[in-house]
This record gives C-alpha cells, sequence and structure tokens, in this order.
C-alpha cells in the first residue's frame, strides 16, 4: 500500500517491483549496480521509498530489450 506524506505519494521496494513487473531482489539488484539509482528516502525501519517518478524510471528499465550473446546472456548495449 503506498504511502502518503504532504501531499506526494512513496511506494516501498516489494510495492515498486510489483508496479514495474519485476522481483524485489531484481530492483534491488539494479539499485545496488547503479542501473536504478537509490532513493534518499527511507521509513522509519530503513525501508526504501520510491517516488511516483522512480517507479516510472523503474518500469522505463524493466521494458528495454537488450541483445544476448551467444551464450544466453544479456550484455548490456548503449543505445
Amino acid at each position: 500500500m503506498p504511502i502518503r506524506v504532504n501531499g506526494a505519494t512513496y511506494y516501498r521496494t516489494a510495492e515498486a517491483a510489483r508496479i514495474a513487473g519485476v522481483s524485489r531482489s531484481t530492483l534491488l539488484r539494479w539499485v545496488e549496480s547503479g542501473i536504478i539509482e537509490d532513493t534518499p528516502r527511507r521509513d522509519r525501519r530503513g525501508w526504501r521509498l520510491f517516488t511516483e517518478d522512480a517507479v516510472k524510471k523503474i518500469k522505463v528499465e524493466a521494458s528495454k530489450i537488450e541483445e544476448s550473446d551467444r551464450g544466453g546472456r544479456a550484455s548490456r548495449q548503449p543505445w
């Protein structure tokens, strides 16, 4: 369930991942590798709080299509 603070809506990691159509572990891996910018906002438990704009960026990243090498692994190509 999203959190509303001063008119802004925030999503915890699992919610942001679900909306974007990726797993929580994938989203956290993207954050740790710098593919997605980490959010500076945390709740009292230390859980990340993503803005609606951040969730949109996650959805864009999730919808990218990458070419794979012959071993079947995707290689990050600059577009």
